[in-house]
Order: structure tokens, then C-alpha cells, then sequence
């Protein structure tokens, strides 16, 4: 004899059965545009092998597929599986170590695609699934949970990745570089990252994000972005200083060194000085300072707001796009 649902309620098989169908509509949609990623080196010199392999999707017909920087970035010879079992050679066209995202292109056209959503206005609780494709031939399914928003975590280059999300989908290194996917069937991040030793903990770089990535590579083969040619350090200010001035910042950045013919060099700043604002905002971290310069028009002025031993002033710089390293 089966149990009746409960007068007015919901049985909670029928939730779960909707559970189910919006994890399955996903893997529907989604799942196809999901490749395997083989990373191999033939370096002169160098003995060829593997040096990485991940997830990536598809989102242009012709072969254009988002994934990490770390997966490829020291590849020279690429190939994506599908699941149906096809291989194709691939390209790199361009990764961003800070942001560890990067684009390749697979040959061959008419290929499934994945859509792009929107990760502005998520929220902590929605349910998500993370597709990857570890080993090509099918799709690996997770689902979960957006745990927290806005975190941040530090790249390979020391850079911080803003407003990172957070989830309890469980995940393993072969889906690195693979979707994650909102119930509405749109990639709304990338997962990027395991926290090692611990349970439940996974990461993704927002869609937003990867969206603005994705423009600078496609147009620039790299992210350019605005450099000023100090480096620097967080430092405590003093308080009597602090309040001389009127800061509202206990922190600041300490001027260490300035090359030569590099922007803060012809504006004037020199070791030791104390950047306390960009364009009248609060500088309290070298993170600040980089996230602030974020999209910044090379060319176009920038107030920089300068502590230098007991006085205050403000200096025009103009930031350069930054060099290749």
C-alpha cells in the first residue's frame, strides 16, 4: 500500500522528479558542446607527453571553445574529443593566466554549441550542474548548489579573480575548464578549482567575467590590460597621518620601485611615496589598485592621489597598455 501525499501538499517524489528533469534538461542541451581537452608538447628538446587535459565547451559553431588557461597554456599540440567519440585538432587563440581562462579552436564546423548566460544576478541556493567531459565519449554530471557568491581567489600570476563562485558540486581535475550550468540551460561560469583536503568546496569564474575574457581574446589574442609600471606593497599608514589628511583608509600602497619610463615614472612618483587614491576612490591593497585599473582606457588620464613623508598631493598619470611578459 503506497503512502497518499499529504491534504494540499506536494508529494515529494514530484519535487524530485523536477529535480531530476531540470539536471537532465541541462545535460540535454549542454552536454553535446562539452569536449575533452588532450594537451601535448613536441618542444624541441623536450620528450613529448601530456601536459595537460581538461574540459572546455563549445560556443561558436565553428570550433571556438572556452576553458582553462592552465589546461593548454603550455601546449603545443591540441586536440578535443566530442562525445560522440570525434576527434579534432585544435589551435590556441589566446589564455589569461589571472583570470586561468583561456580560448582554443577546434577544426571543424557545424559543431553543437553551448549559450552564455548572465552571472550578475545569481543567487546563493540556486541549483547548478557542472558538465565536464574528463576522458572524451560522455558527459560527467554534477549537481549542486551556488554556496556563496563574490568570493575571491588568486591566480597563478598573483592576481586576484573577483566575485568568484562558490558551490558544493563535487567535482574532479578532469572537468576543470567545464561549464557550469544554471537550470534555464545557459553556462553562467567555468569551473576553475578544488579546494584540496576539503569536502563540498568548489569554484567557477563568473560568465560575466569570462565574457569580457573571451572579447579581448578573440580581438587581441591576449587581455590587455591598463600597467602603470610601479611595484608595490600594502603597508599600514599612521594614524596621526591618516588623520592629518582626512583618510578614511587605515592602508595603503607603499611605492617600492618605479622603472624607467614607465607611467608613474613620468608622472613623478618615487620610492616610498604612498598611493592612497585612484580618481578619488580608496587604494588600500595592490588587489584594489589592480581592480581598479580593470577596463581603464589606455591613454586616458588617472588621479592618482600621492603621501609623500608628511605631504599630500595629487598627481595625472596616464596608464599604457601592458607589455608582454
Amino acid at each position: 500500500m503506497m503512502d497518499a501525499p499529504p491534504a494540499g501538499g506536494v508529494d515529494d517524489r514530484e519535487l524530485l522528479d523536477s529535480y531530476s528533469q531540470a539536471v537532465v534538461s541541462v545535460v540535454e542541451h549542454v552536454g553535446p558542446a562539452v569536449v575533452s581537452i588532450a594537451a601535448g608538447s613536441r618542444r624541441p628538446g623536450a620528450a613529448a607527453g601530456v601536459v595537460g587535459a581538461g574540459s572546455g565547451v563549445i560556443f561558436t559553431p565553428d570550433g571556438y571553445v572556452l576553458t582553462n588557461s592552465h589546461v593548454v597554456h603550455e601546449a603545443t599540440d591540441l586536440a578535443v574529443t566530442l562525445t560522440d567519440g570525434s576527434t579534432l585538432g585544435a589551435t590556441l587563440v589566446g589564455g589569461d593566466a589571472a583570470t586561468d581562462l583561456a580560448v582554443i579552436r577546434a577544426d571543424g564546423s557545424g559543431l553543437p554549441i553551448a549559450q552564455f548566460g548572465a552571472s550578475a544576478s545569481l543567487r546563493a541556493g540556486q541549483v547548478v550542474v557542472a558538465i565536464g567531459n574528463p576522458f572524451g565519449f560522455q558527459s560527467t554530471v554534477s549537481a549542486g548548489v551556488i554556496s556563496a557568491l563574490g568570493r575571491s581567489l588568486r591566480s597563478a600570476t598573483g592576481r586576484l579573480i573577483e566575485n568568484v563562485i562558490q558551490t558544493d558540486v563535487a567535482l574532479n581535475p578532469g572537468n576543470s575548464g567545464g561549464p557550469l550550468v544554471g537550470t534555464r540551460t545557459s553556462v553562467i561560469g567555468i569551473n576553475t578549482a578544488i579546494i584540496r583536503m576539503a569536502q563540498g568546496i568548489s569554484f567557477a569564474i563568473p560568465i560575466d567575467t569570462a565574457k569580457w575574457v573571451v572579447s579581448e581574446l578573440l580581438a587581441h589574442g591576449r587581455v590587455r590590460r591598463a600597467y602603470l609600471g610601479i611595484v608595490g606593497q600594502t603597508r599600514p599608514i599612521d594614524r596621526h597621518l591618516a588623520r592629518r589628511h582626512a583618510l578614511s583608509a587605515a592602508h595603503a600602497v607603499e611605492v617600492v620601485s618605479v622603472e624607467p619610463r614607465a607611467p608613474a615614472a613620468i608622472a613623478g612618483l618615487r620610492e616610498g611615496d604612498l598611493v592612497v587614491t585612484l580618481n578619488e576612490r580608496p587604494v588600500r591593497t595592490v588587489d584594489d589598485m589592480h581592480r581598479m585599473l580593470v577596463g581603464w582606457p589606455f591613454g586616458a588620464a588617472l588621479k592618482v592621489g600621492v603621501i609623500r613623508q608628511d605631504r599630500r598631493f595629487d598627481v595625472a598619470m596616464v596608464p599604457l597598455e601592458a607589455p608582454l611578459t
